[in-house]
């Protein structure tokens, strides 16, 4: 399956969201991934993704297709998380819904933090480490 790279309009409105989310210029990463494509298509393919770290976290919309996209963040690349959907038809809503989810995530962990402060340094044994992890800016 031969999955188109992003257009010159895709890049702009990852690009101009990016900018009005953070108030600075952040530029996304070309790459390739592997992914399971999931629905009728089914399979592992090689996607065309773009990646960017910002504020202590780790972000990748993947393109599946034409006008079909997934998105994805992280902390650490053993603990990802994703919107809830599987793949959106417009790059504008992915690139919001992402975004808004790690935001209600990060809200959330601060929220659970201020009534539940840990009792020591120790993660415990059975949750995943969450803690940033910082690829360079």
């Amino acid at each position: 399956m031969n999955i188109p790279d992003f257009t010159d309009s895709e890049l702009w409105a990852v690009r101009s969201t990016l900018k009005e989310r953070y108030g600075k210029e952040v530029e996304p990463q070309l790459a390739d991934t592997e992914v399971m494509l999931g629905g009728e298509v089914g399979g592992m393919a090689w996607c065309p993704a773009l990646f960017w770290s910002a504020k202590g976290a780790n972000f990748a919309i993947v393109k599946l297709g034409a006008e079909r996209y997934r998105a994805y963040f992280y902390y650490h690349p053993d603990y990802q998380l994703g919107t809830g959907i599987d793949s959106h038809d417009n790059i504008g809503d992915c690139m919001v819904s992402v975004l808004q989810v790690e935001a209600d995530h990060v809200r959330k962990q601060k929220i659970s933090n201020d009534h539940n402060p840990a009792k020591t340094d120790e993660a415990a044994p059975d949750k995943p480490d969450t803690s940033p992890f910082f690829w360079g800016d």
